[in-house]
């Protein structure tokens, strides 16, 4: 009954090659060029970043610091309780 997915229609005229799985190498000039590659585009973007990260971390301790002081009880308001 008609045609099996995979088999819809028939391609001519174009090559494919594959390797197998067991001739690939998995991390090929991982250490010579991989990490120093990375090390390369850190040192490069890091001063464009650092700045507002900094920025927006010294912000949210601040925020942070002043929510915790406005939740204190005041002690001047209990000084005469007794």
């Amino acid at each position: 009954m008609g045609k099996h997915f995979g088999n819809l229609a028939k391609v001519r005229h174009i090559i494919s090659f594959t390797i197998s799985p067991f001739e690939q190498r998995a991390f090929p000039n991982y250490f010579s060029k991989g990490i120093p590659n990375v090390w390369r585009r850190f040192t490069s973007s890091f001063f464009r970043w650092s700045p507002q990260v900094t920025l927006m971390y010294l912000t949210y301790t601040w925020g942070n610091n002043v929510h915790q002081q406005g939740k204190r009880k005041n002690p001047a308001d209990y000084a005469n309780d007794e």
